[in-house]
């Protein structure tokens, strides 16, 4: 069993998952509403019914389409990512942060780890983690 992160966007799925791509690296795979209807069925363009971002052991999954309610954002979830390396980690908190709001600056922890956290600049949380094995306190 694996847990995948899934976000809605209204309108800037597109935009949102290729910038993900550009951060984190990976596969990304896009379904527009359009090519599963035609355009006299379904008059709504490049809407993106499916989004698929594959790299390594992430899935990031989205898409355009909002139910009834609307697209409501909070902070009951964020997007944990436990990088390999504090190289990986510097380079996907640098591009994460590009337009977003910091939480939490990347910095030592007291249980001996890196870690920061940031709001980017399509309202999703990330926690970015690092611990080195080697040096792990138990």
């Amino acid at each position: 069993m694996t847990i995948n992160i899934y976000l809605t966007f209204n309108g800037n799925c597109r935009e949102a998952m290729t910038f993900y791509q550009y951060c984190l690296g990976g596969k990304l795979h896009l379904q527009t509403l359009d090519s599963l209807w035609s355009s006299t069925i379904c008059p709504i363009e490049n809407l993106i019914v499916n989004a698929t971002l594959i790299h390594d052991g992430l899935t990031i999954m989205a898409s355009d389409l909002v139910d009834e309610m609307g697209l409501q954002r909070g902070n009951a979830v964020s997007i944990m990512l436990n990088c390999q390396n504090i190289h990986e980690l510097k380079n996907c908190y640098r591009k994460l942060a590009d337009g977003a709001t910091s939480l939490r600056p990347l910095g030592p922890t007291y249980w001996n780890a890196l870690f920061g956290s940031l709001t980017d600049k399509y309202g999703n949380n990330w926690l970015l983690y690092y611990q080195d094995k080697l040096n792990k306190k138990d």
